[in-house]
């Protein structure tokens, strides 16, 4: 942290240094400060501070640990199959490893990097979470809700009923 913000005191320094005043725009070039170090003279980028302080800080907030590196598709559908084998009751793994290998199955032949990225991503922290078990009893998160597309309401409605209609069946067998 002490080195962001030395980053960042550099940076203000460097960009205070090269602002020019209305009387410093004539033709005559512009003076140098008195307080430059002549070794250094050129201003350091906004992009070497930020890539200097991305290095010097850890990731995370000390709350959650740092987020892991996004697994390629092949590794992270095994993961996730195994983590239902490992993780779920042996209806609810059924009904899982049917939907995530639709899903992927779906987007196999996807072309746009932002898309797929958003795909990994979402099924890496479902991972996460099916492995941690703080998943049970949670409720969706309506930020998630509102950005999903009616398409994607459509497909989580469609879940719902899948796993009402086995709850109950299961239920009536348990009767029997």
């Amino acid at each position: 942290l002490f080195v962001f913000e030395a980053n960042c005191i550099n940076f203000e320094h460097t960009f205070n240094c090269q602002q020019l005043d209305a009387s410093e725009l004539s033709s005559s070039p512009p003076k140098k400060p008195a307080h430059t170090a002549t070794k250094r003279s050129l201003p350091m980028r906004s992009s070497s501070v930020l890539r200097m302080a991305s290095a010097s800080v850890p990731k995370g907030n000390g709350l959650r640990p740092a987020p892991m590196a996004l697994l390629p598709p092949i590794p992270l559908y095994r993961r996730l199959l195994r983590a239902h084998r490992k993780h779920l009751p042996s209806e609810m793994r059924v009904l899982g490893d049917e939907y995530i290998k639709a899903e992927f199955r779906a987007h196999r032949n996807v072309d746009n990097p932002a898309h797929l990225i958003g795909f990994l991503t979402e099924w890496q922290l479902y991972a996460q979470k099916i492995e941690g078990d703080e998943w049970r009893g949670e409720k969706i998160d309506p930020g998630k809700v509102a950005k999903m597309s009616d398409e994607q309401i459509g497909q989580l409605y469609e879940l719902m009923k899948a796993i009402r209609e086995r709850r109950e069946r299961g239920e009536e067998e348990e009767e029997s």
